[in-house]
């Protein structure tokens, strides 16, 4: 069954809507930094508001500088009044929710602040689900977490997607059949998660590009010194991979050593080594890859942009929004802030929320979120026909 979105709901005059957003963006000097995905949520919190909603978002921050969604709220001002409250069960609280009127919008404190969130405590979500008169779910990038907020809330209210939430779905759904020649580029970290995907995607595409810390395993597997890189602490077998023709991995790398920054061979590595990014050669092999593809998708960086080495991720964004002719689908942390480095995010056909929820949604089809929405919808259509 297809998910049902805000335009199902109707006489939302006064109603509550509890909206679960994903407002974990990065903050610098108390300001937001990255506001991707704040608007990218901001026409569901818009529609909901016209319609006469009292719009009720709960969401969780993990910056560096504090857990308080306070600087988120000051952000969303910009866009419309929003009353932040810290507390969650107090006789005040409880009064200011009842009290709001259509239109308005309060942001409650960062969910994780409470252990239940991720517990996925059922009295937390039960009593999270007293504020509202309905339940949407704006997070996609977080909809692979089995929390209260994402799968607790549906049992107990009316559930429904938000704007961006269906985008993500009709976009990634699309994500296997991108035209040919298709090139899926995956970098990052994380073997473990990301093995089933490079295994399915050899499937529909034409080349698979593997970077990052990704191909330091397979370096590892091929017998070569990886010296302090970052690896997988389970060792694959990667036979089936490194001798399918449509695997793409580094010819040359970017290191450090004593003496800084150096390009070698993978196979000249040494254990005093740490691989950073990928080498000149690699970079140009693959911009030739990006320049003759039709379809792109591509999550991870190249690089360890955390340290700096953000040279063979830049130029990955750069190549692919210079291909005119090419569908493009991407996400991913790093990869975003590259494309957003650039100020190219509108040369791509669709850059996705998620990094890992969309990592999961390709490889499976579906997220523990979708699955509490479709569990939530399904029980009150049935109810409604028994009834």
């Amino acid at each position: 069954m297809s998910l049902k979105t805000i335009h199902s709901l109707h006489n939302l005059k006064d109603k509550r809507v509890l909206l679960r957003l994903d407002l974990n963006v990065p903050v610098e000097n108390g300001q937001v930094v990255d506001a991707f995905r704040i608007e990218q949520s901001i026409p569901t919190v818009e529609y909901l508001r016209q319609k006469g909603a009292v719009v009720i978002i709960v969401a969780h921050i993990e910056a560096e500088e504090g857990s308080s969604l306070e600087v988120v709220a000051s952000y969303l001002r910009k866009h419309f009044p929003v009353t932040f409250i810290k507390e969650y069960w107090t006789e005040e609280t409880k009064g200011i929710v009842e009290n709001a009127k259509g239109g308005s919008v309060i942001l409650f404190e960062n969910l994780r602040l409470h252990e239940e969130e991720k517990r996925n405590d059922k009295e937390f979500s039960k009593r999270l689900a007293e504020y509202g008169d309905y339940y949407v779910n704006e997070a996609f990038s977080v909809s692979h977490r089995s929390h209260a907020s994402i799968v607790g809330l549906p049992l107990y209210l009316p559930s429904f997607i938000g704007l961006r939430f269906a985008k993500e779905i009709e976009h990634l759904s699309t994500a296997a059949a991108l035209p040919h020649p298709f090139l899926f580029i995956i970098g990052g970290a994380k073997f473990e998660t990301k093995l089933p995907l490079i295994e399915k995607f050899l499937g529909h595409a034409d080349r698979v590009f593997v970077c990052g810390a990704l191909a330091h395993d397979i370096f590892r597997f091929q017998g070569c010194e990886i010296g302090k890189s970052t690896v997988s602490e389970v060792q694959y077998d990667f036979s089936k991979i490194i001798n399918n023709p449509k695997v793409v991995i580094p010819t040359d790398v970017v290191v450090t050593d004593s003496h800084g920054p150096c390009v070698k061979k993978p196979q000249d590595v040494l254990h005093t080594d740490t691989i950073y990014d990928a080498g000149p050669e690699t970079i140009t092999k693959l911009k030739t890859l990006i320049s003759e593809a039709k379809g792109i998708l591509w999550n991870g960086p190249v690089g360890f942009c955390e340290r700096g080495f953000k040279e063979g991720t830049i130029e990955c964004a750069r190549a692919i929004s210079e291909n005119t002719t090419v569908r493009s689908i991407v996400g991913g942390g790093d990869t975003l802030a590259a494309i957003e480095e650039l100020g190219i995010i509108d040369k791509f056909s669709f850059v996705s929320t998620g990094g890992g929820a969309m990592l999961e949604f390709l490889a499976k089809g579906t997220l523990p979120g979708i699955v509490a929405l479709k569990r939530s919808q399904r029980w009150r259509w049935l109810k409604f026909l028994l009834s």
